[in-house]
């Protein structure tokens, strides 16, 4: 049958692609009694065939009275972006003999890292290692991909005109192109001495022998390709030859025939084969048009042959919407007929503007528009995001109705319970059994489940808090005391028995080898519960492609390189769904979007650097010479996406959302969504907002306002006030009596946290222990100090900060004891205790000197600075003097003698010391001193206090009040029980 020429048809955007496709091929193409059997239809993409596919149900369906229908058969052409295969009737088994297999991906990548390490070991710095080499492999496939995919050999690098592009080059866009180039030429020897093609090679040329073999013998039965929009060369090359078929046509999404022609040129060149070079530096890449007038130019096609389809599909938008979506992308210069369109050129009727302070307020009101479309019956609704993030949040706020939606863009393999499983392996492994890392991995959801899991975490918990501080020495050896002291030793061996194959070898090693073993400690800890679901078969899948071609390259990784390797390799999987969620809710990303179609449409995330994504820049070829190539450059996805845009704007409904800020700020809004905004001008976007919503997801989880919360004054019993009393907990008493209600009556302790930095209680700790063990030991200073620092297993950074000013003001700790030999240490670091008006009083001192004439010295260690002697003066430091008088009534071994001096002894600095750091500082007034408290006094006044707490609280009825004394030094740690935010400053 002879054609006039090729069949091309555009299906509006306003129509509804799916439905508008198959309205339009149940008239051309069914038969009687085989209906649309005989018909091929060529789809981009799995999504876009099932999309087809619920088309065809609806309008078989019994609400039209068809009764049923025989369906065409269906062939992907395969999605580069969503890496799909091509379909078997452009990859028939055995039919593709004469053409070389695909290289494997994965094989390519290490060998490509292999070439890479070889070609850079003679630079300076070397070739990266690990993760930052494969990233750097991965990019360079990218670049070959790329080439190919246009139908580019990487060797027209040597062309006449892209070299002259290199001498206006910088000198780093030159390196990187020289060493693609070099590690090209490697990889494509190597893929001829296998006999393979890279896959976007081997891609090409099925398309040529599909196009070839169709044009030599055009099928008997007709075929329709619909919604591929890939401007491949190869692929429009054989779009052309569908559309020339006798049977053949080429149905294109939202390709825009009303656009005048001027506009249309402006453009650019588009890849016109009358043009050199056929992309040029102004060709309007960005707008949503651009992409389907290079795909008509490589495919010989001019605009005015493409004809409508002319079949409106169920769930069509307003017509004249058509033509505001068109205005709306005009070109920079083709803008400026915005100030003369008339009004049925910029009408977006159904066309809702939302903008919420917050992704989470977005993520609520969306949530509630959906719902509210839910209530509708048969009304199909869908969300379309690029943002996982902000999609996730509306999957969660949809099940406050019990709605479950599926995101089936899906989530990355490294953000799902056994990819997140199989990365703590391999941090714990990396960081020598670190704390954070280590308890994650124990208390992982897969870990131990069934009955046992129980008694799992219990250990594990009772683990955890003995493990709570400073982070201990690396490794699992160091952590099995601190097993033994939580009761945990059984439970510790088993999981040492787990973890110590990780751990067992130091240095580079295979990748192969280590994923084994990460692989069977994660089966020892969670058995078959590890692959049992999607996310761990797609896991299995991963581990195994990665092992066996890891393994005949010999990569090698250093540990610690691990965690980067993997999660960058599960960052390119994409778990989806096995099944469906609600059947009226979709959630996709732009890609799975395209061609889905529903009654409203949610467009959400409508901010710069979201939708569109910032470009990304070939790292390797620079912009000048991919655009001397003939390759679409980084902005070349700007338009992609802006066409994403126009084609769900021409649903029934439409909303387009954003968010004032995102998680790094104020966000500023998507060019598309100010293009809205500038065409609906500012009296109708006020008409197109829609804040009752907005309003509604604010007030959806307020409640009643809670009453003022009290400054606490807590009233214990007369018994539940008689508790030990320890000296430092009088301080906290008469300063805050909540506190020491928090701690002493209620016994609350705050835990530390894991893996903490050492405080400033810990470093007094340490000073203390090396100070007991150098007064009861006798031996050098440094010597215990490394021996009592090593022990507490200090913090790395406290060894290297900290340690040398502790050695230095312990040094003159040394030198001050040695100068006065009539002064001698009579204890040090003794508790005390003291029965005093029936309550029990407990205290440690620090040391007690005998002085001469029998008199005591009481010395009390402080790391930071003392407390000043009007915080004394007014009971805020009452520890020298309460240690004095238990001194005084011998309450310390038998020690006899009046206290006279009260000292404290600061390792702070000191411009005094000879060794820079040391000082002693005393409330008391003494010779040279001009103020402080008598020392007569000073006894009698801490005895006074001593009595006031013990009147006041203790034997006593006073409330507990919190910060009583607001201006008093104390610490933070019961802050959040008392909620002080809360009440502070509202009785001023």
């Amino acid at each position: 049958m002879e054609r006039s020429g090729p069949q091309v048809y555009s299906i509006a955007a306003h129509r509804g692609f799916a439905d508008a496709l198959v309205a339009g091929l149940l008239p051309r193409y069914s038969e009687p009694e085989l209906g649309l059997a005989r018909l091929t239809l060529l789809l981009p993409s799995s999504r876009a065939a099932r999309t087809v596919t619920e088309a065809f149900i609806r309008q078989s369906g019994p609400s039209t009275g068809s009764g049923g229908l025989l369906m065409p058969r269906m062939a992907v052409v395969g999605d580069l972006d969503l890496d799909e295969s091509l379909g078997a009737l452009l990859d028939p088994l055995g039919a593709g003999a004469a053409i070389p297999p695909a290289a494997d991906p994965t094989r390519r990548l290490f060998r490509l890292a292999q070439f890479v390490a070889e070609e850079m070991a003679g630079e300076e710095g070397g070739a990266p290692r690990g993760a930052a080499l494969l990233r750097l492999a991965q990019q360079i496939a990218t670049a070959i991909d790329r080439l190919l995919v246009e139908d580019i050999d990487p060797e027209a690098l040597w062309q006449e005109r892209v070299l002259q592009v290199f001498a206006e080059l910088s000198e780093h866009w030159v390196a990187n192109t020289r060493l693609f180039a070099r590690v090209h030429a490697r990889w494509r020897s190597e893929l001829g001495a296998r006999g393979e093609l890279d896959a976007a090679a081997r891609r090409n040329r099925l398309f040529a022998r599909a196009a070839e073999k169709w044009r030599a013998e055009p099928p008997a039965t007709p075929i329709v390709a619909a919604g591929v929009t890939s401007a491949a060369p190869a692929l429009a090359q054989l779009l052309r030859v569908v559309s020339e078929l006798p049977q053949g046509a080429v149905v294109l999404p939202d390709l825009d025939l009303s656009l005048p022609a001027d506009v249309w040129d402006e453009l650019g060149h588009a890849g016109a084969p009358d043009v050199d070079p056929p992309l040029a530096r102004g060709d309007a890449v960005t707008h949503p048009q651009y992409h389907l007038k290079l795909l008509l130019n490589r495919m010989g096609v001019a605009r005015d042959e493409v004809q409508p389809w002319h079949r409106a599909g169920a769930g069509a938008g307003p017509p004249e919407r058509s033509h505001a979506i068109s205005s709306l992308f005009l070109p920079p210069q083709a803008s400026k007929r915005w100030v003369d369109l008339p009004a049925d050129r910029r009408r977006l009727t159904g066309v809702r503007l939302i903008e919420t302070a917050n992704p989470e307020e977005e993520a609520q009101a969306i949530a509630l528009l959906m719902r509210q479309a839910l209530a509708e019956p048969e009304k199909r609704v869908a969300l379309v995001t690029p943002d996982r993030g902000l999609a996730r949040r509306v999957v969660h706020h949809l099940r406050r109705w019990n709605i479950e939606a599926d995101d089936s863009a899906g989530r990355p393999l490294s953000q799902t319970a056994a990819g997140r499983l199989f990365l703590l392996l391999a941090e714990t492994a990396a960081e020598h059994a670190a704390p954070v890392p280590l308890l994650a991995l124990l208390g992982h959801p897969l870990v131990r489940p069934g009955e046992a899991r129980a008694a799992w975490l219990r250990k594990a918990r009772a683990f955890e808090l003995k493990l709570r501080g400073p982070r201990p020495a690396p490794g699992l050896a160091p952590l099995r005391t601190i097993a033994a002291t939580a009761g945990a030793e059984e439970w510790w061996a088993e999981v040492e028995t787990v973890l110590a194959p990780l751990m067992a070898a130091p240095g580079k090693q295979g990748l192969a080898d280590l994923l084994e073993r990460l692989a069977a400690a994660g089966e020892a800890l969670c058995g078959e519960n590890l692959w049992a679901r999607e996310d761990g078969r797609a896991l299995s899948a991963l581990v195994e492609d990665l092992r066996l071609h890891a393994g005949e390259s010999g990569f090698a990784v250093e540990l610690e390189e691990l965690p980067a390797v993997l999660r960058d390799a599960m960052e390119q999987v994409a778990v989806r769904p096995p099944y469906g969620g609600h059947p009226r809710v979709a959630i996709y990303g732009l890609l799975e979007a395209r061609m889905a179609r529903a009654e409203l449409v949610i467009c959400a995330g409508l901010n710069e650097g979201t939708w569109p994504a910032t470009p990304s820049l070939d790292p390797l070829l620079a912009p000048a010479v991919l655009r001397a190539l003939g390759v679409p450059g980084a902005d070349f996805r700007i338009g992609l996406s802006a066409h994403d845009l126009a084609g769900v704007l021409g649903a029934p409904e439409v909303v387009l959302s954003r968010s004032q800020r995102d998680s790094q700020g104020p966000a500023i809004p998507s060019r598309f969504l100010l293009r809205v905004r500038a065409l609906l001008g500012r009296d109708l976007v006020s008409r197109h907002e829609d804040k009752a919503v907005v309003a509604l997801a604010r007030a959806l989880d307020d409640g009643e306002p809670a009453p003022l919360y009290p400054r606490p004054e807590p009233r214990p019993s007369a018994e539940q006030r008689r508790v030990r009393v320890s000296v430092t907990a009088l301080d906290r008493l008469r300063s805050d009596p909540y506190q020491f209600y928090a701690s002493a009556i209620l016994r609350l302790k705050d835990l530390d946290p894991l893996d903490a930095e050492p405080s400033a209680a810990w470093r007094g700790t340490a000073a203390h222990e090396v100070l007991e063990a150098w007064h009861r030991s006798g031996r050098p200073m440094a010597e215990v100090a490394g021996e009592v620092l090593e022990q507490m297993n200090a913090h790395p950074l406290m060894r290297a900060l900290w340690r040398p000013r502790l050695m230095k003001a312990l040094q003159w700790i040394e030198q001050t004891i040695a100068s006065d030999p009539a002064r001698r240490p009579a204890l040090f670091e003794e508790w005390g205790e003291w029965t005093y008006r029936g309550v029990e009083l407990v205290g440690k001192a620090d040391r007690i000197d005998r002085l001469p004439g029998g008199k005591l010295a009481i010395v009390d260690y402080k790391t930071g600075v003392p407390p000043s002697g009007k915080q004394v003066e007014q009971g805020f430091a009452l520890q020298l003097g309460t240690i004095g008088l238990m001194a005084q009534r011998g309450a310390f071994g038998g020690l006899e003698g009046e206290p006279e001096l009260f000292e404290y002894w600061s390792l702070g600095k000191s411009a005094k010391s000879e060794t820079g750091f040391g000082y002693v500082a005393t409330p008391v007034k003494v010779e040279g001193k001009r103020s402080g408290i008598p020392p007569e006094e000073f006894l009698p006044m801490a005895m006074d206090f001593l009595d006031d707490a013990l009147d006041r609280w203790i034997l006593g009825d006073q409330p507990f009040t919190a910060r009583l004394n607001p201006n008093a030094p104390g610490y933070d740690t019961y802050d959040q029980l008392m909620r002080l935010q809360e009440w502070q400053g509202r009785d001023a």
